[in-house]
């Protein structure tokens, strides 16, 4: 498929005003896979195009209803809590949340559509199958997902007003030098970045809970939802999560993937909260145990 540019502006702008529909994560998965040329050369998303230049792309972003997550009856689901308005589940490391292509499947979201068909039209994306919100796919822990559209936007609300708390459990290399990070990030490409003058506000809040000489047991609880949020503000105060190689941390010998887990959620409910918790899956229990932390 070739575009002709009409107005000068980034790359990734001028596809979001050709496909509204597709969403932010879809096109940036374009731009990964180098589905996009400009003139025949390879762009990223930050490029600017101007007018009269060719945009061509392999592959055309999907949109409508084909976006929305398939069942998918292979993917368990541990479920947490199971109300009528909501299910949270304890989601594993190495599970996506959701499903950024159209048809994809072996995702969180897509196990919420076999088991719960209702949340399938629920959401403001509609790859969110009544996801409220998300977990990086090296993240372990609590999910919330909303089963009636009304509470998928209360929660959403509550979300974005700072009114959810949400703990993290975290190994990192070396001991954080602070005992919270308030720096802006801002997404550039796969991660983020602190950026003063252009990112957005991130709160964390970072307590010790154990140390050994080479590592440290951290409990974070995160006031904002930033992406990479508590990955990135360990990072800047010197404890990277151990084996998240994007923000410096060191691989553990014989244990794929880094250790940071959604340890419990608390949920404004009318006029209640509820409150969840996820316990430690065994690959953390075990990386617990060869950083010396048990």
């Amino acid at each position: 498929m070739k575009i002709t540019i009409e107005v000068a502006d980034r790359v990734d702008k001028a596809l979001a005003r050709c496909f509204p529909d597709a969403g932010r994560r879809q096109l940036a998965a374009l731009f990964e896979d180098g589905a996009v040329r400009v003139n025949g050369k390879r762009v990223k998303k930050g490029d600017r195009v101007a007018i009269g230049d060719t945009v061509e792309l392999t592959r055309e972003p999907v949109s409508g209803e084909a976006l929305r997550p398939a069942p998918d009856p292979d993917v368990p689901l541990d479920i947490l809590v199971e109300r009528s308005e909501l299910v949270v589940v304890a989601k594993p490391a190495g599970v996506p949340s959701q499903p950024l292509r159209a048809g994809e499947l072996g995702t969180i979201a897509n196990a919420i559509a076999f088991r719960f068909p209702e949340c399938v039209a629920i959401g403001d994306d509609l790859r969110d199958g009544g996801l409220v919100h998300r977990l990086d796919i090296g993240t372990s822990g609590v999910l919330v997902v909303a089963r009636t559209l009304e509470t998928y936007h209360a929660l959403r609300e509550a979300f974005g007003a700072g009114r959810v708390s949400k703990h993290y459990l975290a190994i990192t290399d070396g001991h954080p030098v602070a005992r919270e990070c308030d720096v802006a990030l801002v997404q550039r490409g796969k991660r983020v970045a602190v950026d003063l003058a252009e990112g957005l506000a991130a709160y964390t809040e970072i307590a010790i809970e154990r140390t050994s000489p080479d590592h440290a047991l951290v409990r974070c609880i995160a006031q904002t939802g930033r992406m990479h949020q508590v990955r990135a503000h360990l990072a800047h105060v010197g404890a990277p999560i151990t084996g998240d190689t994007l923000y410096g941390g060191a691989p553990l010998h014989g244990l794929d993937g880094f250790f940071l887990h959604a340890a419990s959620i608390a949920l404004p409910l009318g006029a209640d909260t509820l409150v969840v918790e996820a316990p430690l899956p065994a690959r953390f229990t075990g990386a617990l145990t060869a950083c010396a932390l048990t």
